[in-house]
């Protein structure tokens, strides 16, 4: 699977059914050659002008499903 693949695909938290956002990067560990961490934006604007972008790192371990169209995580 190819970074651009899973770049639009939405993240979905899989114990509340929230919507988290998509995956804006990827963090390897390049000593083992294994992804690490998922980063996700997390728009918080309106009309796309005011507010803010955050980022959340989550850990490859919470990765529940790769679907077709989400990635189903559990946050802690």
């Amino acid at each position: 699977m190819l970074l651009s693949e899973l770049q639009s695909k939405d993240i979905i938290n899989i114990d509340s059914g929230a919507k988290i956002g998509f995956i804006g990067d990827i963090e390897i560990d390049v000593t083992v050659g294994v992804i690490t961490y998922l980063i996700v934006t997390i728009s918080q604007k309106w009309f796309g002008l005011i507010g803010s972008e955050e980022e959340l790192k989550i850990p490859w371990t919470n990765i529940v499903k790769i679907g077709t169209d989400v990635i189903l995580i559990r946050l802690d």
